[in-house]
């Protein structure tokens, strides 16, 4: 039996930070994840925007951390086939897993990383009682979930899951390269749908390393034959749904594997629960189209090790009235809503064909492309971010919900974590 304050299961972004965070506080920390290095998976790309970078830097590990991604500086803005707007970005481009490796690097060494799988978990209002696949036992005043999507110890300790919106959106990431040239013209680009019986927000190109990425998101069911489609001919099936976008980028190749990810919102309930507590998608999913899930994830991990596990390490027991402090957490709950509302508004905006909506495409497009010729010609106005419908900068806790409300909405692949 080896005994903790914490443990931590699951060592993904909000695992990792989580860890990073309390073992730098000095704080007893064990985590348990079967891999030593995080295996490639699709999921967050790039962070940006101020408030999203400012949440990280807020978990203390930020600047290490970011020195690792590709940065890029500028973004441009097109749809139509038409430039808008060259926008000053504070983007960082990076691999999910070259991120959570990059966190794992600044866990100190007196975290104990176990690494196998956690097989049942036992929670009470003292200890909670952790069985691992290799037959040991973790005793720790609190658990923090973190395992992401993985379902088994939560269905065990009877943890509902809501559905919000089953596949509310799909991402699908993959390389390109610039045909017949040796670069392409833009650091970062962020091209809208030029149609909503497309299905599709839009698709934002970014450099990791010497690469192009791609993040191309829509909106349909995950058995649409579109997808097959695209996975059997991604070049001509990404021209036929945005026909004008060549006119930016110029000729491009679509290279190596595509990758597909359908996400479902929902939140999980764990109010019950004593001596657990979720983070991340655990607790709940959110849409990468809005740009939300390291926002979420950051949030979540900040406000537990900065302000909650502090307090209730602080006095005996760890019973669920305890626990709920960290789900009303009014800056926690912020987030979380403003990232729900940003993910339905988002598709509204994307999809919807009422003549609200129409008009809220153009209004936007009427913006982006005053702010552009604005910018050209020198002047300093600048456009609120809510009214733009995004920000130039990408997928930030802040101590208000208008604060959070401006981060970016062309933002990263969104977090998992």
């Amino acid at each position: 039996m080896r005994y903790t304050d914490i443990a931590i299961i699951g060592g993904g972004l909000a695992g990792s930070t989580a860890a990073a965070m309390l073992g730098r506080a000095g704080i007893s920390t064990v985590l348990i994840d079967p891999h030593e290095t995080y295996p490639a998976d699709f999921r967050v790309e790039k962070l940006s925007g101020h408030d999203q970078v400012e949440r990280f830097q807020r978990t203390g590990i930020a600047d290490s951390v970011l020195r690792r991604a590709t940065f890029s500086s500028e973004n441009w803005i097109a749809r139509f086939g038409r430039l808008l707007d060259k926008a000053p970005s504070r983007q960082f481009n990076i691999r999910y897993d070259s991120l959570v490796n990059a966190i794992r690097d600044e866990i100190p060494d007196a975290v104990e990383c176990v690494r196998t799988k956690a097989v049942s978990l036992e929670t009470s209002r003292e200890r909670q009682r952790i069985t691992l696949a290799n037959d040991e036992t973790i005793s720790a005043r609190l658990v923090i979930l973190a395992n992401g999507l993985n379902v088994g110890l939560r269905h065990q300790l009877g943890i509902i899951r809501n559905i919000v919106s089953a596949c509310h959106s799909i991402a699908i990431g993959f390389d390109i390269a610039p045909a017949g040239r040796n670069a392409f013209d833009f650091p970062a680009l962020t091209y809208f749908s030029e149609r909503p019986s497309d299905r599709i927000p839009y698709i934002t190109l970014f450099p990791i390393g010497t690469r192009m990425r791609a993040n191309l998101f829509v909106y349909r069911n995950f058995d649409d034959p579109w997808l097959r489609e695209f996975r059997r001919a991604p070049a001509e099936t990404l021209d036929a749904a945005l026909p004008r976008l060549k006119r930016i980028t110029g000729a491009f190749d679509i290279i190596g594997e595509v990758k597909i990810r359908p996400v479902d919102l929902y939140v999980n309930d764990a109010s019950h629960q004593p001596g657990l507590v979720l983070a991340g998608d655990a607790f709940a999913t959110s849409c990468p189209v809005a740009g939300t899930g390291c926002d979420k994830v950051f949030t979540d991990v900040e406000r537990l090790c900065n302000v909650h596990i502090p307090q209730w390490l602080a006095s005996d027991g760890m019973d669920a009235d305890k626990i709920a402090a960290f789900y009303a957490d009014p800056v926690k709950r912020a987030c979380d809503e403003w990232s729900s509302a940003k993910a339905f508004g988002f598709r509204s905006v994307s999809i919807a064909t009422s003549p609200y909506w129409t008009a809220q495409r153009w209004a936007r497009f009427m913006a982006w492309s005053t702010q552009g010729l604005l910018r050209r010609l020198g002047g300093v106005f600048q456009l609120e971010p809510n009214f733009l419908g995004h920000s130039s900068s990408s997928s930030s806790s802040s101590s208000s919900s208008s604060r959070s409300s401006s981060s970016s909405s062309s933002s990263s692949l969104s977090s998992s974590a």
